[in-house]
């Protein structure tokens, strides 16, 4: 009797091994959040000291953690190891575009991008800077976007002369949908482009996984939304500059463009797009 067609027997080797899930190495780069599972503390990476890491929460908690098992990567356990050396070869920008070596930034071209208030400037700057000065776009923020018909009428776009607009909270009727509809159907609609995204303010552009949550809170509408952000979070919100602080650390956590939502991403880039195309 043969017993080729049944192939090797089932207990040569080594059987208890090939059923053992790997678990995956993670370097600890900065900004990467992760879980302790002992705990459930939920951190972005600040540094690595040694063997030991440093994780801070949402709330500005920070804790030190040992270098290897026992975290958590999106619900996957992982083994967390010392930051590797950053590779050689071509650079990128925040924007994932190559970077251009020694590149020096062009006269701006007399097309402009409107965005709505100095938070979605500091942010189309901190990803795509390098990349609109390559291309000589100048990017302007409006203060909202209630006389964006007025404004673009004074810029007096045209050929070689275009506008782009950033909008928030473009959805389905929207104050904000209405301007940019009425703006759409104007006299200078040819060389205008409005764009948007679904999100109350821009800071909802940011993932929150960056922040260590889940999700952004939801406020409801009869509190301002940036102050029941703050709230929400435990940050301090009296006044403008607890706001603006509680936006600069939000703005901390960005290093690139995959930390923010792609509809963001594809709204931006459609815009640079726009303005840079040939007359």
């Amino acid at each position: 009797m043969t017993f080729e067609q049944y192939g090797e027997d089932v207990l040569a080797g080594d059987w208890r091994g090939a059923r053992r899930k790997v678990i995956r190495e993670i370097p600890a780069e900065r900004d990467l959040v992760i879980e302790w599972a002992d705990s459930g503390f939920c951190g972005a990476v600040l540094r690595v000291e040694g063997k030991l890491v440093h994780l801070e929460d949402y709330r500005g908690g920070v804790r030190l953690f040992p270098l290897g098992g026992g975290f958590l990567l999106e619900g996957e356990p992982v083994v967390l190891t010392a930051p590797t050396a950053a590779p050689k070869g071509t650079a990128r920008t925040a924007s994932g575009s190559f970077a251009v070596d020694g590149a020096r930034a062009r006269v701006a071209l007399p097309s402009r991008i409107f965005v709505e208030g100095r938070h979605d400037a500091e942010l189309v700057e901190k990803v795509w800077g390098a990349d609109l000065r390559v291309e000589g776009v100048v990017v302007e923020y409006l203060e909202g976007v209630d006389d964006l018909a007025a404004i673009v009428n004074d810029f007096a776009p045209g050929p070689g002369r275009r506008v782009g607009v950033l909008v928030d909270h473009l959805v389905p009727g929207s104050k904000e949908s209405r301007i940019a509809d009425a703006v759409a159907r104007g006299p200078h609609r040819a060389n205008v482009l409005v764009v948007g995204h679904p999100f109350v303010d821009i800071w909802q552009s940011v993932k929150p996984q960056r922040l260590g949550m889940e999700r952004w809170p939801e406020v409801p509408r009869s509190i301002e939304w940036k102050h029941g952000i703050c709230e929400s979070l435990g940050w301090p919100h009296d006044d403008q500059e607890d706001i603006a602080r509680a936006w600069q650390r939000i703005l901390g956590r960005v290093r690139s463009y995959a930390d923010l939502e792609p509809v963001v991403l594809g709204r931006v880039e459609q815009l640079i797009d726009f303005v840079t195309a040939p007359a």
